[in-house]
């Protein structure tokens, strides 16, 4: 096996990691982009040969973009929650979710954690790649706000990005109680997807608003 064949093999690997965590969404352009960045200096032309060699296709579609993986060998934590979003008090309860708004330049992803008891937004991160450190960086800004008491009840989908060993570190370093909802079932965290059906509501309407004062 020549130099080249070995350094095709490496480049590969690193495409199909891509592929899966961007959820088959990387063309050419993007996954250069994305390569390049993780400091792996590859043209799109050699990516564009060895994922079509591979059979890695993108799938692309404007309506509808999954944006919870949820199978992973991760740890599954329980439900503490069981859909009951009340609280007493700030900082007793947080949810958290990923979801996305379909824009002129593509898909935007927006990781956000939620209050409980107020329904505030109090940390948030946005990107326009699935990156893994979207849901982290809204954690971050969260508890570097409101810096939690020990036993704040934490809870998510089951998604890989929140089952991860990364965020399950960050979760154990500052005493949080773990709570994930049941498989497939939405209204387990439906505060948080009440709050992004209204934001994809306003943007839809601003789009719209948009559209007609340029038409």
């Amino acid at each position: 096996m020549s130099q080249r064949q070995r350094d095709d093999m490496v480049i590969l690997a690193h495409i199909r990691e891509q592929h899966r965590l961007s959820l088959q969404s990387y063309g050419r352009p993007r996954m250069t982009e994305e390569l390049q960045e993780l400091g792996i200096m590859v043209g799109p032309r050699r990516i564009g040969r060895l994922m079509r060699e591979n059979g890695i296709k993108t799938i692309r579609t404007h309506k509808f973009k999954v944006t919870t993986d949820s199978n992973h060998g991760f740890n599954i934590a329980p439900n503490l929650l069981y859909q009951d979003f009340s609280a007493d008090g700030p900082n007793q309860k947080w949810g958290g979710d990923i979801s996305y708004i379909w824009t002129s330049e593509g898909w935007l992803y927006l990781a956000v954690i939620l209050d409980l008891y107020s329904r505030r937004v109090i940390g948030w991160a946005v990107s326009n790649r699935m990156k893994r450190d979207l849901a982290i960086r809204a954690l971050d800004m969260a508890v570097a706000l409101r810096r939690p008491a020990k036993g704040c009840i934490h809870h998510t989908d089951r998604g890989s990005q929140y089952c991860s060993k990364q965020y399950q570190k960050r979760l154990s370093r500052h005493d949080f109680e773990v709570s994930m909802s049941g498989k497939g079932n939405c209204y387990d965290n439906s505060m948080v997807e009440t709050f992004f059906q209204i934001t994809k509501g306003r943007a839809n309407l601003a789009q719209q608003m948009g559209n007609k004062k340029t038409s």
